[in-house]
């Protein structure tokens, strides 16, 4: 028993399941094709005006069967009380002869009198006689049939309310479906008395209905079948109309999405004038000023990328002469005048300043033309992360900002660019430094099998909102009144954006207004792999749960998680 139940159970649940897989695909198909859903809504509609219509048809002949019969059986109800009367007119009530009259009598209502003269008809169908004897004049008893009572025919088929309105005196009519044999027939009821020699009878007589009803289910299995051919016709004709619709809509969301992925010379095919014809002339117009603009827009960026990489190059010779000057400027200020001491300290600054602006433009023009290099090795990420903090422990230190540390206790191997990962992470510190309001800058690193990640947090002015995006944008600044401590040419974010991608990483930012902000660096481990989360949450609860002994008050602001969506064009 428990077999058979499992089994079951089994069977029920694949059941289900067929049935939710269908219910899928079905929706997906609603969903996706708009002929289905013009050629359903078309079927549907239709279906529910012939069903409509049929109902109304089917009543309406119903009821006129019904009419013509009962007009016919009355007006047969009225000659057969005649000829009924004719034969019992002149019968003693006492007689024993009544009997035989009263059957006599009935055979005449359906059968040829011995002269050979047919009963009369008036196009009512055959019908079947009942003729009662409801007995005579006070004191007197009317005979009875032999064998049959006081009643000649099928008296139980008639309706007790019927026969309680006949022998009250009035004419009335049913419809009742009595018994005949294993089945049951509707019949038409119709009664009324009868007056004979003294004595008050009642004439009943059982019209079937099975001619008009044959006709009724004649005419249901014509509706259903030309509803049903109706319905396909119309399910044909709205699919080859919307064929015609469909199809060149269809062409010109394939023609639009290769369009979408680069392909500027594909154009919708123009057949006619009509209103689909207009709407690919006008997309084609709309394709051609598109291709025409980015043209110009890419021939600008080349010009722009080339004017910047020549004007890099270019200023390489004369920025070597005049570094040259500077330092041995610089060298001899003791021989110099004391005013020019302090110009001479200020010039070698600038022309650091100056030449890391010319080293980050050179690299943004290599990155723009897409000849940089990814000189992958692997190296424990620790020591590099280590250097890129050693690199600027000096600017935290003269700024009076503790630098704290979280590495993990054991080796992170990697494979990446350690240039480039050691310039992101001091990029990101020195960022932090500049906007940490002198409050403590938290470095972590933490890695999982696919991926290692860098998470710098500061708690200083924070990010407004939006401003997530803009921070990766070049030369932006997020308060053009603030100094930089560390002298940056705003090209620093940027740069780390595109070497985060060359890595097939992520590079994101999190801030909120007066809680400080948060950059989180994702590397695979190895290349190749593709990313799907990274070790460490986005968010200010990192900076809790690391350095928990700092005493830093609760951050606001929504709360950290591995799918915080990456930071403007960082987007995996």
């Amino acid at each position: 028993m428990r077999s058979l139940a499992g089994r079951a159970a089994d069977g029920l649940r694949l059941v289900a399941e067929a049935a939710s897989e269908l219910a899928a695909i079905s929706g997906s198909v609603w969903r996706r094709s708009l002929k289905v859903r013009v050629v359903s809504s078309t079927v549907a509609l239709s279906s529910t005006v012939v069903l409509m219509l049929g109902m109304v048809l089917q009543a309406q002949l119903a009821q006129r069967l019904i009419e013509n019969k009962t007009q016919a059986a009355l007006l047969q109800a009225e000659n057969s009380k005649v000829l009924v009367e004719s034969e019992l007119g002149a019968v003693d009530p006492t007689s024993a002869s009544l009997a035989g009259r009263l059957t006599t009598a009935v055979d005449r209502l359906t059968n040829p009198d011995p002269t050979g003269t047919p009963p009369v008809t008036v196009g009512a169908g055959t019908y079947e006689p009942v003729l009662v004897d409801g007995g005579g004049p006070p004191g007197v008893t009317g005979p009875s049939v032999p064998g049959t009572g006081q009643k000649i025919g099928p008296l139980g088929d008639v309706p007790a309310v019927l026969r309680s309105a006949v022998e009250r005196g009035a004419l009335a009519y049913k419809i009742a479906t009595v018994p005949r044999g294993s089945s049951a027939v509707t019949m038409l009821i119709v009664g009324m008395p009868v007056a004979s020699a003294g004595r008050t009878m009642q004439l009943y007589l059982l019209f079937p209905l099975t001619a008009e009803q044959r006709t009724l289910t004649l005419v249901q299995s014509t509706l259903v079948l030309g509803g049903v051919v109706l319905l396909v016709l119309i399910a044909g004709i709205a699919s080859l109309v919307t064929r015609q619709v469909v199809v060149p809509v269809r062409q010109a969301a394939e023609v639009a999405e290769r369009f979408a992925h680069g392909h500027l010379s594909e154009r919708i095919p123009v057949v006619g004038e009509d209103d689909m014809a207009r709407l690919g002339t006008s997309f084609n117009e709309m394709a051609a000023s598109i291709q025409r603009q980015i043209r110009q827009l890419e021939e600008f960026g080349e010009l722009q990328r080339g004017f910047t990489s020549d004007v890099s190059h270019e200023l390489r010779t004369p920025l070597t002469t005049v570094r040259m000057a500077a330092d041995l400027i610089y060298e001899s200020r003791e021989q110099l005048h004391p005013a020019l001491h302090r110009p001479a300290e200020l010039l070698v600054g600038e022309l650091d300043r100056f030449e890391a602006l010319l080293a980050d433009l050179l690299e943004i023009s290599r990155l723009d033309a897409g000849v940089a290099e990814l000189h992958g090795e692997t190296v424990d990420v620790r020591d590099t992360v280590a250097h890129a903090a050693a690199a600027v422990r000096a600017v935290a230190d003269r700024a009076g900002t503790p630098l704290e540390l979280d590495l993990p206790a054991t080796e992170v191997f990697a494979e990446i660019d350690p240039r480039r990962v050691e310039r992101i992470v001091r990029n990101l510190l020195t960022n932090a430094l500049d906007h940490g309001e002198g409050r403590p800058v938290q470095m972590t690193v933490a890695a999982d099998s696919e991926a290692v990640a860098v998470l710098v947090r500061d708690h200083g002015i924070g990010l407004q909102p939006g401003q997530q995006d803009l921070v990766f944008t070049r030369f932006w600044r997020g308060d053009p009144s603030r100094d930089r401590r560390t002298g940056g040419t705003g090209l620093g974010l940027s740069i780390s954006l595109e070497d985060a991608r060359l890595h097939g990483g992520w590079l994101q930012a999190w801030g909120e207004p007066g809680q400080g902000s948060a950059f989180r660096l994702t590397l695979p481990r190895s290349r190749g792999i593709q990313l799907t989360g990274s070790p460490l949450p986005l968010g200010p609860n990192n900076a809790r749960e690391a350095f928990p002994a700092q005493g830093f008050p609760p951050a606001q602001g929504p709360p950290a998680s591995d799918t915080a969506v990456p930071a403007g064009p960082g987007r995996p």
